[in-house]
């Protein structure tokens, strides 16, 4: 079965000037450009090929593959604005995809990077991405547990941090008190749950909880103490800033990082910082 936005493996029934026509089952024969074909195609051959349309609305198909395909979520550039019709986005192939009026959450400007779903549209069979993304987001409860590790793709800046679809399945938040430094729109993470709410909405942390956490920063803490000369200007009364400058992490996990150290008996904590203990 051909799906148009997908891969799909067609055999080669003729060969004619402007490239071969492969077999697209119920959607007739699909032209793959001349461009594409290997020399020395015969009738008969498989080729895995990415189906869409062309500028002039034919099915074609190509052995390249786009940034995204129908039913995934990405990040793509803004190559241009038609105000009347909509923004047309890089994906990766020589035609750009469409991201209509109709479908932006918000206007989009050239050059900038957008999360976007792409889809075909029913009505007119072509596929076009939205940014629109609440509506492409699977609405049952999530299952996920604290700790869950997640993969995450930056969707939007927002006052308390960022929207990041979680799995490509729901929309979650990392906190801006809790990063290391600022994301970008369109930077896929590995994260994990810090907590699924009882609305369903799902907090999010880049940091994995408990010991897994913990350990690590506590080592790092020890080598920056070894190299300061057993001494460093940091301590549970410090900024966040201060924290992330010097650690790349949140305040919440250098206190736990310190007050283990410190119940270890390996540092002293005082007014002015940090320091190994004798």
């Amino acid at each position: 079965m051909t799906l148009i936005g997908r891969r799909s493996r067609l055999w080669v029934t003729r060969i004619a000037t402007p490239g071969v026509y492969l077999d697209g089952g119920a959607r007739g024969e699909i032209l793959m450009p001349g461009r594409y074909v290997p020399k020395g195609t015969l009738v008969g051959e498989l080729f895995d090929v990415f189906v869409h349309r062309d500028s002039e609305d034919r099915l074609v198909a190509t052995p390249e593959r786009p940034l995204a395909m129908v039913g995934e979520f990405a990040a793509l550039r803004v190559s241009s604005v038609n105000p009347r019709i909509g923004a047309f986005l890089d994906w990766g192939l020589a035609k750009d995809l469409l991201l209509p009026i109709r479908e932006q959450s918000r206007r989009v400007s050239p050059g900038e990077t957008v999360v976007a779903y792409v889809f075909v549209d029913v009505k007119t069979d072509r596929i076009v991405a939205t940014t629109r993304l609440e509506r492409r987001l699977n609405v049952t409860p999530p299952a996920y547990v604290p700790g869950q590790p997640v993969e995450l793709l930056v969707a939007a800046r927002t006052a308390l941090g960022y929207s990041a679809i979680v799995c490509s399945a729901h929309m979650g938040l990392l906190y801006h008190n809790e990063l290391p430094e600022p994301l970008k729109v369109g930077q896929r993470l590995d994260g994990y749950v810090r907590a699924v709410r009882p609305d369903g909405k799902i907090d999010l942390t880049l940091n994995p909880s408990g010991y897994g956490r913990v350990a690590p920063l506590k080592e790092q803490v020890l080598e920056a103490l070894a190299a300061s000369k057993g001494a460093l200007p940091l301590s549970d009364a410090s900024s966040p800033a201060e924290i992330r400058s010097v650690f790349g992490v949140s305040k919440k996990a250098f206190k736990q990082a310190i007050g283990a150290l410190y119940k270890e008996r390996r540092i002293t904590i005082g007014e002015r910082g940090i320091r190994l203990a004798p």
